[in-house]
């Protein structure tokens, strides 16, 4: 299985509703508020306890208005429309009259984050107990009225109605009534079947489409706020080199100009825990102002160790170390070198990828205030904004309590706002200089200041019998450390297919020293592991003269549900589950005429590729050429997903997977970050260069349901892409790639 964290995992439903209570309370207009509390999550990020009054999820107003609260970050994923379709759904409210708004970080809601795919396996069931909860208390308050049976009355698009007499009463006139009644157990409330959804399950446009597409200030660099000034932070080109001396005073006296003025690190390794590091702030009127001094800025750095590191260096140590034993064994079953040596043929080959940045839309950026308290208030398109209160209370010295985070719209995540950095350079720089400020950062500062998905080198070996099936699995896996530990975002899992279905398999590791921060990035260690292993995988598929599906289908065996893994942080990882990847298999080979490939036209090619991550189970199929210049051509792609049983908004769905899709092919034919003398080279989008429109391929995505909980969808599909393709490409021209971004010198003329 290809499990990527355990942390990344739903919670039993047992726990969760022993954890969870509702609340319920009366507005001053006359209307009903409901709020679900849950504490601290196992398995996610951990809360603040003191952060912010309480805030409900539902308010209903006396003129029909249901206004619903999206507790999570709207990161582009559609939380924000999924979440309250949920709760919704089950209060039988018709959605025209549904309002949602974005909370702040409150405790009250329990974890708040984007990450891990984990919004739908984490909220399923909570917001739709809250839904029904509301749904019950308007059923009830209505049976009251009309002093008749509670099972004569039904639910129907925000009114209760008597099945009867055919009377109806609005959800607004029956608001106060309900707030008056008690709370529901949530542990008894009634949830609808799929049969009665209304909501979930239809094509639903996000909420905030109509006003993004308009251009209304939504993001976090929009926020407007008065007297705001604006800020830039110059930070070492080289990770956590300490600042020696800067022309400050030469700063000052530029144009707009208000202040500039020295920062100092939170801790030794704040670059490395993308905390505070030295730097110069400037504060101006206008941020051109403030970018057009930055350019002036004069600065001495100490030398740092990550002056010597870069990507050639890695690429020597790595060539070294794989021709050494491995430093650590993470896993052996059986005996692989008696397995190879006994084998009726071997296959070898080394596979890298390189160092990628984020390179979100929308560059880091945050808007603080410093009130008369002493507390600070922020505005940050941040992922993960209870972390970001607590580094702002430690580096402040201050109580936690005195943060207050409003989470904006954000313009791409990816993994890179799951760390704070640009959320204390703003507390910082607000704090010293007792005004508010909005940071931004220039595109060169975001891509050279990332925490990285870091880059990797694989040496496979592998072992078939006489029948071309594989017996033998070996990987000496050369990654990136940092003080003698696994680098963030780049382990290779123990239980890692093929892991447990070859009689003798070991995976082995040796570390690099990497004095650069890394982290995170969509489908962590999946975006990169699967191009690897699936490549691989169809190399041995063709030394062994078998089909690759036929392959994978053997690997995999019959349908069956292998035993769960043991619970991990208090956190139930589900089974794994090979009937789920036989079926994505066999249907994405089916849809995409897999068994026809033969007959396509000279120098185009099918490639296949399955991947399971984050609990979704996708398989996809790549149709591909190359032009005479060695340039890649992308003629379509079919993927197969299966999350589970439902989907709950189809319409962002189809936008995840195809999203997903787009971002392992833009990753795949040209992202590449390059480090020399301990910085980053690239520094904007000619360097480095994203997907174009030209370059998109039409995608066909198909759901198959499964009777299993549904699950998320932002990361899934991603992997299986970029080893599909570069599989498409060498069966159309033979060669074969195991170097990422895609090399066209290789290809060139290869079609002919």
């Amino acid at each position: 299985m290809n499990a990527r964290d355990d942390r990344a995992a739903p919670r039993e439903a047992a726990e969760l509703s022993r954890r969870e209570f509702l609340s319920v309370a009366l507005t001053a207009g006359g209307g009903l508020l409901l709020t679900l509390n849950v504490p601290g999550a196992a398995g996610a990020p951990e809360q603040s306890s003191a952060l912010a009054p309480l805030n409900p999820y539902i308010r209903i107003d006396p003129d029909g208005t249901i206004t619903i609260v999206a507790k999570n970050p709207e990161i582009g994923q559609g939380m924000k429309t999924t979440l309250p379709m949920l709760i919704a759904d089950e209060l039988d409210a018709d959605w025209r009259d549904v309002r949602v708004e974005q909370a702040m970080l409150d405790a009250i809601y329990g974890p708040q984050f984007a990450g891990g795919s984990l919004g739908t396996p984490l909220n399923w069931i909570p917001m739709q107990r809250v839904g029904a909860a509301g749904r019950q208390m308007l059923l009830t308050a209505a049976a009251r009225a009309w002093n008749v049976p509670l099972s004569e009355c039904v639910a129907e698009r925000g009114t209760v109605r008597h099945r009867r007499s055919g009377r109806t009463l609005s959800y607004g006139v029956l608001a106060s009534r309900a707030a008056a009644l008690p709370a529901p157990d949530l542990n008894t409330v009634r949830l609808k079947t799929p049969a009665e959804y209304t909501i979930i399950g239809r094509f639903t446009g996000g909420v905030d489409s109509p006003r993004v597409l308009a251009g209304e200030p939504l993001f976090g660099i929009d926020v407007s706020l008065p007297e705001l000034s604006y800020a830039v932070y110059a930070k070492s080109p080289r990770f956590g080199a300490r600042l020696v001396r800067a022309n400050l005073e030469e700063l000052k006296a530029q144009p707009g100009v208000r202040d500039a003025f020295v920062l100092r690190a939170s801790q030794p390794d704040a670059a490395i825990k993308m905390g505070l590091v030295d730097g110069v702030a400037i504060i101006a009127d206008k941020w051109w102002d403030a970018q057009k001094a930055l350019r002036k800025l004069r600065a001495e750095w100490e030398p740092q160790a990550a002056s010597n590191q870069s990507t050639r260096a890695f690429a020597l140590e790595a060539e070294r170390l794989a021709r050494l034993s491995p430093q650590t064994v993470l896993r052996r079953d059986g005996d692989v070198e008696a397995a190879l040596a006994h084998a009726h043929k071997t296959v070898s080959a080394a596979y890298t990828y390189p160092f990628l940045a984020h390179a979100t839309l929308e560059p880091q950026n945050c808007t603080a205030r410093v009130g008369r308290d002493g507390g600070v208030e922020i505005w940050a398109p941040t992922q993960n904004p209870a972390p970001g209160a607590r580094l702002i209370a430690e580096t402040l010295g201050i109580d936690p309590g005195k943060i207050r985070v409003h989470m904006t719209r954000v313009g791409g995540g990816f993994g890179r706002r799951l760390n704070n950095d640009y959320m204390v350079e703003a507390a910082a720089i607000a704090w010293h200089a007792r005004r508010p400020v909005k940071l931004l950062w220039n595109r060169a500062q975001d891509i050279q200041h990332d925490s990285y998905r870091p880059g990797g080198f694989h040496h496979f070996t592998a072992g078939l019998d006489a029948e071309g099936r594989l017996t033998a699995f070996r990987d000496h896996f050369i990654t990136f450390g940092q003080n003698g530990h696994v680098a963030s975002s780049a382990d290779l899992p123990r239980a890692h297919f093929p892991a447990g279905f070859v009689p003798a398999l070991q995976y082995a590791q040796s570390l690099i020293q990497l004095d650069a921060p890394t982290g995170p990035m969509r489908n962590p260690g999946g975006n990169a592991l699967a191009f690897a292993f699936e490549s691989f995988l169809d190399e041995i598929a063709h030394a062994g003269g078998r089909d690759p599906l036929a392959l994978r289908l053997q690997l995999y065996g019959p349908a069956r549900v292998l035993p769960a893994p043991p619970p991990s942080y208090g956190v139930t990882i589900p089974p794994f589950d090979t009937g789920r990847v036989r079926a994505v298999l066999q249907d994405v080979a089916h849809r995409s005429a897999w068994a026809q490939r033969t007959r396509l036209p000279a120098g185009t090619g099918m490639g296949l590729a399955f991947y399971y991550s984050h609990f979704g189970y996708v398989a996809e199929v790549i149709q591909a050429s190359v032009t005479p210049e060695g340039v890649p051509r992308i003629h379509k792609v079919w993927a197969t997903v299966d999350i589970g049983r439902q989907i709950i908004n189809p319409a962002g769905a189809y936008n995840q997977a195809q999203g997903a899709i787009l971002d392992g092919l833009g990753q795949a034919l040209h992202l590449l970050v390059t480090l020399d003398e301990g910085r980053v080279l690239q520094s904007n989008f000619d360097t480095y260069r994203l997907l174009r429109i030209e370059e998109a391929p039409p995608i066909e995505v198909h759901f198959v349901r499964s009777d299993n909980p549904p699950t998320g969808l932002g990361e899934p599909a991603l992997p299986p892409a970029l080893p599909a393709l570069c599989n498409a490409l060498f069966a159309a021209t033979g060669e074969r790639i195991r170097s990422l971004p895609i090399d066209a010198q290789p290809l060139r003329g290869a079609a002919a």
